[in-house]
């Protein structure tokens, strides 16, 4: 709903769609890009991977929808692909062995819980943002919304079991929350509340002051978490589902994982060959 609210923002509220010409897409494409992150001025500009998303594609699906359903003619349909940005291949991060007491120590105790849970199950930020009401411990399930309304049944294991358990807890109809460290008008000091995504975000930035890695962003707990499951397993569809991924396709860019077992092979193969031909030369 945002996106084509500010489609209609930008393009005017009685535009109509057998009128929208390559220029109006291309002026569309330039106003997006010259935007910050949350609108911020200290921001970052879009990427063009959120241009695609957020712009281009609800726009294009607007046309499809207006061609195949309403039967509207739109001989002047924007050529789509003139369009669509570059996007850099997103950064997979993995969390190194070195790491793991770095993080430990650099965040906060009563955050660690979600952060734990996060590495455990592979879930995004939103979806570890859970109510008690969508965790059922008895069918060992986890229920919830995730990237674009879509329905999340993700599996409990044993380790995501023992933090659900001790969290739930807590006197909220929240799974994970914090305590409050000042008195406010609607809390008392030390309350538990609810963990939110930016107050998430917050205690994440801070963290990286008392020495958390600089390049650790909270997502690469996923990526972490999807790699070391690629290389235990060696099975990219089996990844796919437990990272709810609608395509195969965005779910290989683990698949350097498999080129390192390909290497890992090879060069076993090379040392059993060699070996061999040493043990024929004794031989003769």
């Amino acid at each position: 709903m945002r996106d084509l609210i500010r489609l209609q923002d930008f393009l005017g509220k009685d535009a109509r769609l057998d009128r929208i010409t390559d220029d109006d897409v291309a002026r569309l494409v330039a106003w997006r890009r010259a935007q910050r992150v949350k609108g911020r001025a200290d921001a970052p500009l879009l990427s063009a991977a959120t241009i695609n998303r957020s712009t281009i594609e609800p726009l294009r699906k607007l046309f499809n929808r207006a061609r195949a359903v309403w039967r509207v003619n739109l001989p002047d349909e924007p050529d789509w692909r003139r369009h669509k940005l570059k996007e850099a291949p997103e950064r997979v991060r993995e969390v190194r062995a070195a790491e793991e007491t770095r993080i430990e120590d650099a965040i906060r105790p009563d955050y660690l819980p979600l952060v734990n849970f996060a590495r455990a199950s592979g879930l995004r930020l939103s979806e570890c943002l859970l109510r008690k009401e969508e965790v059922d411990l008895a069918a060992g399930r986890v229920r919830t919304v995730g990237k674009g309304g879509k329905a999340i049944d993700h599996p409990i294991t044993s380790e995501m079991r023992a933090i659900l358990m001790a969290e739930m807890a807590n006197p909220t109809d929240h799974v994970f929350t914090y305590r409050a460290a000042r008195a406010g008008p609607d809390r008392g000091r030390g309350e538990r509340l609810p963990i939110t995504a930016s107050g998430l975000t917050t205690m994440w930035r801070r963290a990286r002051t008392a020495g958390l890695p600089k390049d650790l962003r909270f997502h690469d707990l996923r990526h972490d978490f999807a790699t070391k499951l690629l290389r235990e397993t060696g099975n990219l569809k089996l990844v796919q589902r437990a990272l709810h991924h609608s395509k195969v396709e965005t779910t290989t860019r683990y698949a350097h994982v498999l080129d390192e077992d390909v290497r890992a092979g090879m060069e076993a193969t090379s040392k059993s060959r060699e070996k061999s031909r040493g043990g024929s030369g004794n031989a003769a």
